[in-house]
């Protein structure tokens, strides 16, 4: 499917020579890994940017290339906008960290060491304690199809009900959150907030993540408006979601974020 979706996209330029991002093809596993590290502290930078900085909740991972048993992830108290490529962590499914000096974020690890153990096919994972997320979460119900950027998640995310509310301290905890994340790309964990996660790559994951807290938002304030909104019919948001709802536009998407973080950011890198 994301193949087909790729080649007959409108957003794919129909003449040749023309600017457009391109997905990094690499010549060695030391090449993908720096790539991956490199898209995970952007992302750290972006939910900097938009203000995801609740103390020290909130984590994103990533496989690590040559031994997916292991994945990078955020180091522990550090805020994301003091994230860069030499305080990174790489962590075992057990907690452990293998590389890095700093301490690992044990809610992180239950959450996100679980839904990477029971789903090999996922590489990457966010969550932070956002503010329309977590008010959204409380309402422990799905996103209606409320407008084409909602509709990306349509049939595509789910609502954890299980340990609503408590801190993710138990390794049951993630367990049901990975249970729940076969086949989907979100999920609203009831109480607590959101999280998503992609196939792909850090960097889908990181906008579809900050695309769910904008739909939040966006129905939040619908609610408040206090009238009966009009839905998008099902057959047209399954065919939003099919055809921009996908990894690759998630990818897509993300790419003008890293531009501009990599021009006004540049101590990322170090």
């Amino acid at each position: 499917m994301l193949d087909i979706v790729k080649k007959t996209s409108v957003y794919q330029p129909d003449q040749e020579n023309l600017i457009f991002p391109v997905e990094p093809n690499f010549a060695s596993v030391a090449e993908e890994r720096r790539h991956r590290k490199e898209r995970l502290v952007v992302a750290c930078r972006a939910f900097a940017a938009q203000g995801y900085d609740y103390g020290f909740a909130g984590h994103l991972t990533i496989r690590d290339p040559e031994h997916p048993e292991l994945f990078w992830t955020n180091p522990m108290a550090v805020h994301f906008d003091e994230v860069r490529m030499s305080n990174l962590i790489l962590v075992d499914h057990d907690g452990r960290v293998v590389e890095g000096t700093h301490a690992v974020n044990r809610a992180g690890f239950i959450l996100h060491a679980n839904v990477h153990r029971e789903h090999p096919d996922i590489i990457s994972m966010c969550h932070a304690h956002t503010e329309a997320g977590t008010a959204f979460s409380a309402l422990g119900r799905p996103l209606r199809r409320l407008t084409q950027d909602a509709c990306v998640f349509f049939e595509d995310h789910v609502v954890i009900t299980e340990e609503a509310g408590a801190a993710a301290l138990e390794k049951t905890a993630g367990c049901n959150v990975a249970r729940a994340f076969k086949g989907v790309k979100a999920a609203i964990h009831a109480n607590h907030g959101l999280l998503t996660a992609s196939r792909h790559s850090i960097d889908a994951a990181a906008f579809w993540f900050i695309a769910l807290e904008r739909c939040c938002k966006q129905e939040l304030m619908v609610d408040a408006s206090g009238r009966e909104p009009v839905l998008v019919t099902e057959d047209r948001a399954r065919y939003s979601r099919e055809h921009i709802g996908t990894d690759y536009i998630g990818w897509l998407h993300f790419q003008p974020i890293v531009e501009h973080l990599s021009r006004t950011k540049p101590d990322m890198f170090e």
